[in-house]
């Protein structure tokens, strides 16, 4: 393996000399550790697969983490997974510490990917770091088949091929996409030239105009936690119903979909039924709310 000069060269060197172990000595050194733990049994275990470690560290270097610290994210990984190997299993400590490292890895990127945070759920996970490449290929696809490409049309097909909430989807698209913002920066290359903090108005707000604005922002959040209910479909006549500008007429929306304007309005009164029953479930006050 080659190195960038970005790793310590003691540490290197100390990796490329490590030695390989076979399966035998592999679970000698496992069991050493879990039944006594026998510290110098661990560390020629782990020793032996920093390699693996360092390996996997650098196919995340795209994401703008320094190298050194994703390394020591794959070591943090690589002891977790030593601290919880079976041995008795049958299966190599490489194929079962992969999974330990990569989890590490990935859990160190997203924590600082963004001062907003990204999430650590396992379907936010799969989005962060399969976005870009499902959304290039079905890019490509559409690019191909002569249709619209666009990003906005492209992420329901996102979504389903990752198999995580529409909602989801776009959330993170507006993050990847996005990025970190001072407010400090100057507006334009002039000397002159005025903070763009300086176009945020400085005047105190009232205690009611405080809570109008917190009062939407948990209506806003609950209304995503019901969204999350519905599936596809009915997720889409809601947008269009109840949440656009202009609410679309059922006989447009049945014509998009190859359905009647009543069953339209079935679905429309189901869907709010079943956003209700979310609500209600995790104790939201919801008077005045989905009408």
């Amino acid at each position: 393996m080659a190195f960038d000069g970005s790793l310590d060269r003691g540490f290197s060197r100390r990796i490329m000399g490590a030695e390989l172990l076979d399966a035998e000595t592999e679970r000698d050194l496992a069991i050493a550790w879990r039944d006594q733990r026998d510290e110098a049994a661990l560390h020629r275990l782990t020793t032996a697969y920093l390699r693996l470690a360092v390996s996997m560290a650098s196919k995340f270097r795209r994401y703008g983490a320094p190298m050194n610290d994703l390394v020591q994210e794959a070591s943090f990984g690589l002891m977790k997974a030593a601290e919880k190997f079976d041995p008795d299993r049958g299966v190599r400590f490489s194929t079962y510490a992969v999974w330990w490292i990569k989890a590490s890895i990935q859990d160190y990127v997203m924590r600082n990917w963004s001062i907003v945070r990204t999430g650590s759920t396992s379907s936010q996970k799969s989005l962060f770091f399969n976005f870009k490449r499902v959304l290039a290929k079905l890019e490509r696809e559409a690019l191909a088949a002569g249709v619209d490409a666009s990003q906005d049309r492209l992420l329901p097909f996102v979504a389903a091929e990752l198999g995580v909430p529409l909602p989801d989807v776009e959330m993170m698209a507006g993050r990847l996409t996005g990025g970190d913002f001072s407010l400090n920066a100057p507006q334009s290359a002039d000397e002159d030239g005025r903070e763009w903090l300086d176009l945020i108005e400085d005047e105190m707000q009232g205690v009611e105009q405080v809570q109008t604005r917190l009062d939407g922002d948990t209506m806003r959040d609950w209304l995503l936690e019901a969204l999350q209910s519905l599936n596809e479909r009915e997720r889409l006549i809601i947008r269009e119903r109840k949440l656009g500008e202009t609410a679309r007429t059922l006989e447009s929306l049945g014509a998009q979909l190859q359905l009647s304007k009543e069953r339209v309005r079935q679905i429309e009164t189901a869907a709010l039924q079943k956003m209700r029953r979310v609500l209600e479930r995790n104790g939201r006050d919801i008077r005045g709310f989905l009408h």
